[in-house]
């Protein structure tokens, strides 16, 4: 992601997750579905109830690749469900693709 010129910072778990996006608000955050103290799920969740969030894209990036665990995903707003193993071509092209579409928020 570096290579491509995008900041770069991480999490290891969901709560750091929220502690960094509320100190320093990103474009776009890439969830794992599987973290401690809070998983991708419950990170988007909340970060999708957070009017202060409004516009940050939200990319899962899981092993959890049945069907129902992408709905799940999508259906709390994710822009985007990309299951492991994945090219990192393939994630990068996602990014590009997903900052490149309008954000819609709760305001409009």
């Amino acid at each position: 992601m570096q290579r491509e010129g995008h900041q770069v910072r991480t999490a290891i778990d969901g709560q750091q997750t929220l502690d960094a996006i509320a100190r320093d608000r990103p474009d776009l955050v890439l969830l794992d579905v599987m973290m401690p103290h809070g998983n991708g799920y419950e990170v988007c969740r909340t970060l999708r109830a957070t009017r202060d969030y409004d516009g940050i894209r939200i990319i899962m990036l899981t092993a959890r690749g049945q069907e129902a665990d992408q709905r799940t995903g999508l259906s709390l707003g994710a822009d985007a469900y990309v299951t492991k193993p994945f090219a990192i071509g393939d994630v990068v092209g996602c990014v590009t693709e997903v900052l490149s579409r309008p954000r819609l928020t709760l305001g409009g």
